[in-house]
């Protein structure tokens, strides 16, 4: 392992709430070792990311009730590709080399729970793009 893997392991959380079991599959593996810690550091980004998302595409966001905001986050990421690319970019820059040669393997499947994960992380965090308001 060369020192830029050693430096992106040591700078990722640990999810103590992760299991890791016997008999689990390759990619749930790399999911709860490899991407949900990547998604837990990059938080702020993620976040910051849609935001400027959000500016970019007239503040419609901000003129949705409730439950078409979630559905706005799930077409941003299912529909458009190049905010997709942005999230993949995001992941995909804080991995090994040796995580990136697994990767690679099944990069479909790994691309699919990455963008549920990046999504649900959105979702759950909802109030963090309400938009201030005077009182």
């Amino acid at each position: 392992m060369n020192q830029r893997s050693t430096d992106l392991l040591r700078i990722r959380p640990e999810i103590k709430a992760t299991k890791i079991v016997d008999g689990i599959s390759t990619n749930e593996l790399f999911q709860n070792k490899t991407i949900r810690p990547i998604l837990k550091l990059q938080n702020d980004l993620l976040l910051l990311v849609f935001k400027n998302y959000i500016k970019k595409h007239k503040n419609k966001f901000y003129t949705l009730v409730l439950d078409k905001r979630l559905e706005y986050i799930d077409n941003a990421v299912q529909k458009d590709i190049k905010f997709r690319n942005a999230l993949k970019g995001i992941v995909i820059g804080q991995f090994t080399v040796e995580e990136y040669q697994i990767y690679i393997q099944n990069s479909s499947a790994l691309n699919k729970r990455m963008m549920s994960m990046a999504v649900t992380r959105l979702k759950d965090q909802l109030q963090f793009f309400e938009e201030p308001t005077l009182v």
